[in-house]
């Protein structure tokens, strides 16, 4: 429990350079607007637009409202993916920044594609008549309650109802808080001891082969620590910390991938909120259009999906195009599925 606070205390005592740290962080003025305004988009248009639609909606086949609603929610969608990007060019927001920003808008759009998704059939079976004799509890919208403590638990697949547990252990949330701030540090240390020294001077001298070779090979072995300890830091400490102060008691947020014997085995265990929701809204909605018998093509259109987001988000951290998630997730991913 103590281990991170002593660490990042050591790390201040023998004086760290930290520069880099508080540029890559930096306008954070500017990233709490940003994060503000999609926050407030999901709560006053997302769900009073569905609201709105599910109680005045006639009853019976599509009707106008549902193409003219269809037409709004695209249309939202859109700015939501366009709007965030055009604040980050337009403020020049650092990497770190930018990545807290990118994930942010891809964890709300899928947040609120989940809510759209799984309430529509409830809208749509919906009957308008009732027996007065005895009333229906079918509730034909959920309480913003529901859809707003959706928002913030570590799921993606939205519930009216999740398991919940009796108490909050908040000696449990602030070490997992410390574990995610001492692992932030221990990255920034693994990057600045073993990954900068490689690219200091890397565009300052021609690059040949062997240099180029030389410098993949040497930040291997620290890039896969870091890809370690980005994972323990987010998909247990981060989860389990929010999981424990919102009383979230389903906290499968990854598997064993650590004992996977092929790719495709590991692309479903080693983040399951994600899976999940890839598996629930493409695999599944996408093998209800082109048919049970075409799996093979519902799961490249995952994979494709999913390399397709990932390097948005390396993009918009770099601004410059680098297709190796795109390699990774749509090509070998893809090659490596088991049926």
């Amino acid at each position: 429990m103590f281990f991170p606070i002593l660490m990042i205390l050591f790390a201040f005592r023998i004086n760290l350079n930290f520069e880099m740290m508080q540029w890559a962080l930096g306008k954070k003025s500017k990233v709490m607007e940003l994060w503000v305004m999609m926050q407030l988009s999901t709560l006053v248009i997302v769900y009073p637009m569905f609201y709105y639609w599910a109680n005045n909606r006639p009853a019976g086949p599509a009707k106008w409202i549902d193409y003219v609603v269809l037409s709004f929610y695209i249309a939202f969608m859109l700015a939501f993916l366009v709007l965030p990007v055009n604040y980050i060019m337009e403020n020049a927001l650092p990497p770190a920044s930018t990545v807290i920003i990118a994930c942010e808008q891809l964890r709300l759009i899928m947040k609120m594609h989940s809510f759209v998704r799984e309430n529509i059939p409830r809208v749509l079976n919906f009957n308008n008549k009732k027996d007065d004799d005895s009333p229906s509890e079918d509730v034909i919208c959920p309480d913003f309650s529901k859809y707003l403590y959706f928002l913030f638990v570590p799921t993606l697949i939205y519930r009216d109802d999740y398991p919940r547990t009796k108490t909050i252990r908040w000696n449990y949330v602030v070490t997992n808080f410390g574990q995610v701030i001492g692992c932030l540090f221990f990255i920034y240390y693994i990057f600045m001891r073993f990954c900068v020294p490689y690219f200091h001077n890397f565009n300052q001298e021609h690059v040949t082969p062997k240099l180029l070779v030389m410098t993949v090979f040497g930040c291997m072995l620290p890039g896969t620590l870091v890809l370690f300890i980005g994972f323990f830091a987010i998909l247990h400490s981060w989860f389990n910390a929010f999981a424990e102060m919102l009383r979230f008691a389903d906290r499968m947020f990854y598997k064993d991938w650590w004992n996977s014997t092929s790719f495709s085995n590991y692309y479903r265990t080693w983040n399951v909120v994600v899976h999940d929701w890839l598996y629930t809204y493409v695999y599944k909605d996408v093998c209800r259009v082109i048919g049970r018998g075409n799996k093979p093509a519902a799961m490249a259109c995952v994979f494709v999906f999913s390399a397709i987001f990932h390097e948005y988000v390396l993009v918009l951290c770099f601004n410059f195009f680098y297709p190796v998630l795109l390699v990774m997730f749509a090509g070998a991913g893809s090659l490596s599925f088991e049926n």
